[in-house]
């Protein structure tokens, strides 16, 4: 493969983003109607110019032609998408793929560093569209309006940077009320086709629409902003093929509780999860699009579905008929070949589907919800629900909220109301405008719910919630995505299922997990007892979308005066100064700072909640590094041993001592370490912080990808069970680093404190272009070097 350095040329061209007749000529001020600028329009124009860019007309042939085999959908895309496909090796599960990506989303938790990042790399403006949308950093407390307000005024500092430095470098701004990354993406930016990365593990929910759409780094948006090909290891291709139909309590929700149960977290590290067969026409695209956001919970690089009917359906909702009608007439590359190979193949019957709910504490623990009572009871597992909390990115759509609102209506019809506390979440200000006009969000209101603002609130941990005290034990269900200890309330004595919307409120009006709706009776005010029915609700509205305000601004197409301030005395905001380069030595005597037991995801490693607040300010957000494992030595949280004090105490605090006296450090972890949120922030603050390499079983991709674009060494063992030879009282050597190259081990030497020593393998997934940001400390210090060659 060509070295980096050949990218030079790309970085010297520095290119603005991509201008059309109908961008460069249009209205500025955001506002909607149909003869002014709407958020989609330079994606419109970009899909209708897929003809002249070959993608669809000529590559996707052409990829075939040379593979000499038929294609997944997967591959079509992916392969559609090369810098140079005609000489790209091309390996799945091998070689690393140079691809040109059509767009970049970013929401404004992640968005603070990318565009810290971009700032600091020199370039003038963005290569391709870009936006930023803000959703992260609204906290739940109070109800929609009041926590909006708050919020503004709270992260007044923040919004300011984000939209400055948006118009600045040609980033559009979606304003904190506008809705979830996710779902505006879905509505606006998503199409059959389209390669889109997103800095939020979510961003797959665009798979939905049919295109490849896939979570990184804020370093990876970076590279892409910045005009550079984006690097992807060649995905395997996992397919899951649906037969039958869903139907009454079994929804979208379901499919992917289901596969999560079958794949585990880990399952689909490395491959594409591409759903086909006849199943899946029963299935709404924002039914597709739930799969496949929580498609990040089994690791996978992405998920998607091919173009059908019911895309059509919503694109032309969404004001995209044109789209619709293009890739009606590209259907056939839209679709995965006639005898393609899978992988790996999982088939589900939708008609024999039964509805699920998985949990506590890990997506992957599934449950049929007719059983989860019983292993409740025998788990020892808080039968009674505190909270029921619907919507989040993974299921917020116009559909998700009717269904739910059936089952309340039939609740309140017999005069009950929820016994557990319920909260709604609206994807979108266009999603909450319209349910509040069908009336939906009364329904839901007068069952018992508080309808919270257009953001993703509990599911991130943005809760302030007061109905109990840290370390009680309880019990929360949920439609979101993701439920690891602690991540909803920082309580790590909650209880978090996930499950569908609909669940959700019928296990928040009868307050128990004992509870199953397909067969289990209510009693009603009048003492009478009756039984909900499945419900049903419309795909989409009868009636137009309604918009609700005015929430994007479009970058300026002059923005010479525009001002990007960053004080140097705020706590939120840093500029960055770049990582040390390698100094050409193997790394010797590193310090263990912590053996990490078990599970470590990235809100172990960086928790959220109220350190969201931190996000643009790595020094401050570092004084979370790791405040999350579980230390092997003593069985706690947040407590390690000092190796030169002998003294217990905090993680970042043993980190900031280690940096002071000039004591480079490691981190030892158990499998699948990083999994979870794609925050580049668990990859800065060690490098930050001094660490110089994270030794592990096994990773997850994109926090592999993220450690090495800061420059750390994420290695794994050649022999899992060498992870019990070293003690944290050890130090370790890591040899080889010279002569360092794709596919050649390095050795470690572990130290002991008897004086033995003994020597392991560590197996790394490092490529020549990844090699050169090691030397050079980071990808963004290898992206200047190029600029000043």
């Amino acid at each position: 493969m060509a070295p980096y350095s050949l990218l030079v040329t790309r970085l010297q061209v520095k290119a603005s983003p991509p201008q059309s007749a109908l961008t460069a000529q249009t209205p500025l001020d955001g506002k909607r109607g149909s003869e002014q600028w709407r958020p989609g329009e330079e994606w419109r124009q970009l899909f209708l110019l897929f003809e002249d860019r070959t993608l669809l007309s000529r590559r996707v042939p052409f990829c075939s032609s040379r593979l000499n085999r038929p294609l997944t959908l997967s591959e079509k895309i992916v392969y559609g998408h090369l810098d140079d496909p005609a000489n790209q090796e091309v390996e799945r599960g091998e070689t690393y793929l140079r691809l040109r990506p059509d767009r970049v989303a970013m929401q404004d938790a992640t968005a603070q560093m990318a565009m810290l990042q971009f700032i600091s790399s020199g370039l003038p403006k963005v290569a391709v569209p870009s936006t930023i949308h803000c959703d992260h950093l609204i906290e739940a407390q109070l109800g929609g309006e009041k926590d909006l307000r708050r919020a503004k005024d709270i992260n007044q500092e923040v919004y300011n940077f984000l939209a400055t430095a948006g118009a600045k470098y040609g980033v559009g701004f979606w304003r904190p009320g506008s809705g979830i990354i996710h779902q505006i993406i879905l509505e606006n930016y998503a199409y059959p086709g389209v390669l889109l990365i997103g800095t939020d593990s979510h961003t797959p929910n665009g798979g939905g629409l049919g295109g490849i759409c896939i979570g990184v780094g804020g370093a990876d948006a970076v590279d892409v902003m910045a005009g550079i090909p984006w690097e992807l290891k060649c995905p395997k291709v996992i397919g899951v093929k649906l037969t039958g139909s869903l139907s009454g309590w079994t929804s979208p929700k379901d499919v992917i509780l289901k596969v999560a149960g079958i794949l585990t977290v880990k399952g689909g590290t490395g491959a594409i999860v591409e759903y086909h067969g006849p199943g899946v026409d029963s299935i709404s695209c924002t039914g597709m699009a739930t799969i496949c956001n929580m498609g990040a919970e089994i690791g996978a690089t992405t998920s998607v579905f091919p173009y059908n009917h019911r895309m059509k359906k919503y694109l032309d909702k969404t004001g995209r008929a044109d789209i619709a009608h293009l890739a009606d007439e590209f259907k056939d590359h839209l679709v995965p070949d006639p005898g393609c190979h899978y992988d790996q193949l999982i088939e589900i019957n939708l008609s024999e589907l039964k509805p699920h709910i998985n949990g506590p504490f890990t997506p992957d623990l599934a449950h049929p919800v007719a059983e989860v009572g019983t292993v409740a009871e025998k788990e020892g597992w808080p039968l009674d629900i505190r909270v029921g909390l619907i919507g989040s990115c993974t299921n917020s759509s116009y559909e998700d909220m009717g269904r739910s609102a059936a089952v309340a209506k039939q609740a309140l019809a017999h005069g009950l109301k929820c016994k557990s506390q319920f909260t709604i979440t609206p994807g979108s200000e266009q999603i909450r405008a319209t349910i509040e006009r069908d009336g939906y969000a009364q329904i839901l209101r007068d069952v018992g719910g508080i309808v919270l603002a257009n953001a993703c609130g509990p599911c991130i941990g943005q809760w302030d919630r007061k109905d109990i005290k840290k370390g009680e034990k309880n019990t929360i269900v949920t439609s979101y995505n993701r439920n690891f200890t602690g991540r909803n309330d920082a309580n790590p004595e909650t209880h978090a299922f996930v499950t569908s919307p609909e669940i959700v409120t019928a296990l928040a009006i009868a307050g128990t997990l004992k509870f199953n709706p397909e067969t289990d009776f209510l009693t009603g005010k009048d003492g009478k007892k009756f039984k909900l029915e499945a419900p049903d609700a419309d795909e989409l509205p009868r009636a137009e979308f309604d918009p609700g305000q005015d929430t994007y601004q479009h970058p300026p197409k002059d923005s010479s005066g525009q001002r990007v301030d960053v004080s140097p005395t705020s706590q939120r905001l840093q500029l960055l100064e770049p990582f040390d380069k390698w100094d050409g030595k193997d790394l010797e005597d590193l310090q263990i700072l912590i053996k990490v037991k078990g599970k470590c995801t990235t809100d172990h490693i960086s928790a959220a909640g109220p350190w969201l607040k931190f996000r643009g300010h790595l020094d401050n957000i570092s004084n979370n590094l790791l405040i999350g494992a579980i230390n092997i030595e003593n069985g706690k949280a947040n407590s390690v041993r000092n190796a030169v004090t002998q003294e217990f105490g905090p993680v970042p605090d043993t980190a900031r001592y280690y940096k002071k006296h000039g004591i480079r450090w490691v981190v030892v972890g158990d499998e699948n370490y990083g999994e979870g949120s794609s925050r580049e922030h668990a990859a800065l603050e060690p490098r930050h912080l001094g660490g110089r390499a994270i030794i592990t079983k096994s990773f997850a991709r994109i926090h592999e990808t993220n450690l090495k674009k800061q420059g750390l060494l994420p290695l794994t063992f050649a022999d899992p069970a060498d992870y019990n030879k070293i003690h944290p009282v050890d130090k370790l050597t890591i040899q080889g680093l010279k002569d360092f190259a794709p596919g050649k081990p390095l050795k470690c030497v572990i130290k002991h404190p008897n004086g033995t020593q003994e020597t392991i393998l560590l197996n790394h997934t490092f490529n020549e272009t990844q090699i050169e940001w090691f030397r050079a400390g980071s990808a963004l210090n290898r992206m200047k070097e190029l600029q000043h060659q």
